[in-house]
């Protein structure tokens, strides 16, 4: 197969999640001070926090964002079409239960479900064992960014089309999420489709992140957008950009501590998942580039693995994989024993399927309007 830009654009999307998904692993919840004083600046990839004699999240291996990326990725490719809240649902489950796959920072080949967080097991607890109406499913579930962090293949196979990426996802995830995090979900699907425009920009990026998000979600983005243009360098912008998005984050300040009457993954209109107005956030202070944005949003801390596989898969859609070190590469098909080239190539395959079907469909639909706008012989 030769190299189209449109390749090269889904291979930056893929690898661009899973280096920054791998990147900021290692500092997943811990906090600013906490990582200089472990690590310094991290850019590049580090060893586990616990240090080189343990396994867990380090040395390039990824965490269940990247694992959840793929399995979308292969349902989509399995169907040969776009997915609906019924067809997602009913291709999913078994994907995360009934094969096991190689877990590296476990070490071990199990069902993806044994590693999945709470809100992301609601997959199997509602579509499964509950029988839940797939388009209803996500209700109920703790509202996190667990959808939004692999809806990027939504926005491949609606590449260059962000309106479309973003009703998808809605349908989709409402499986998954509801509130906020059902609305990420879209808003991130969006700006990936929108990122495979051959004159997309950051501009634009953020005005269809701007444009199509609702109620807080798009307010916590307009905020984040207005700081982070007065913000150049990513080192001194974690901490404004944390302030900034305190107000409308849905989680509690530490971790995930649940207490204290917080409003921590409950359903709201005012609210928004920290994840994605962040990663908008780098996108912007880092003017596009890959490495500069993996790296401010690798040290935010807190959720930090989401935020950067969220800002890499963007920034890798609009750079294509050209920008992305070749042995950044290497170290995610070594550490995580994959090679998503094939992967890549099938959903290159299938967004030219879904294109060339759009255009008979847009034939078709000319054809009718044509007939239907001839005038009505009228008999005497």
């Amino acid at each position: 197969m030769k190299k189209s830009i449109l390749l090269d654009k889904i291979m930056g999307c893929v690898y661009g999640g899973a280096v920054g998904d791998a990147m900021g692993a290692p500092a997943e919840w811990h906090y600013p001070d906490e990582i200089r004083e472990r690590y310094g600046y991290i850019t590049d990839f580090v060893e586990n926090w616990e240090g080189p004699n343990d396994i867990g999240k380090g040395d390039g291996r990824y965490t269940d964002d990247s694992h959840m990326i793929q399995l979308l990725s292969r349902a989509y490719i399995e169907h040969g079409g776009h997915l609906d809240s019924y067809e997602f649902a009913k291709r999913i489950i078994p994907l995360i239960t009934d094969s096991s796959r190689w877990i590296p920072e476990l070490g071990k080949n199990i069902a993806l479900l044994e590693r999945l967080f709470y809100p992301e097991k609601w997959l199997f607890m509602r579509l499964h064992l509950a029988n839940a109406e797939p388009r209803q499913g996500g209700i109920g579930n703790m509202v996190n960014c667990g959808a939004a962090m692999y809806s990027a293949p939504v926005g491949i196979v609606n590449a260059c089309d962000p309106q479309k990426a973003y009703s998808e996802a809605i349908d989709i995830f409402s499986a998954h999420q509801h509130s906020y995090g059902l609305e990420a979900a879209g808003v991130m699907a969006a700006c990936t489709a929108e990122a495979f425009r051959p004159n997309a920009s950051v501009e634009s990026v953020i005005e269809v992140a701007i444009d199509l998000a609702k109620d807080g979600t798009k307010n916590a983005i307009k905020s984040i957008v207005d700081c982070a243009e007065n913000l150049s360098d990513w080192k001194e912008s974690i901490i404004p950009l944390r302030d900034c998005i305190r107000p409308f984050d849905g989680s509690a300040e530490k971790g995930k501590n649940r207490g204290n009457g917080t409003n921590n993954w409950r359903p709201s209109r005012e609210h928004s998942i920290e994840e994605l107005p962040i990663a908008l956030g780098f996108l912007i202070i880092a003017s596009g580039d890959f490495e500069k944005s993996i790296f401010g949003a690798s040290n935010y801390g807190r959720d930090n693995d989401s935020i950067a596989g969220m800002v890499g898969a963007i920034s890798g859609a609009l750079n294509g994989a050209k920008e992305i070190r070749k042995d950044w590469i290497n170290t995610i098909n070594e550490a995580n024993r994959v090679d998503l080239v094939p992967m890549v190539r099938d959903l290159h395959d299938l967004r030219l399927k879904l294109h060339e079907e759009n255009i008979d469909h847009i034939q078709n639909q000319k054809r009718y309007f044509q007939s239907l706008n001839n005038q009505i012989n009228k008999s005497s």
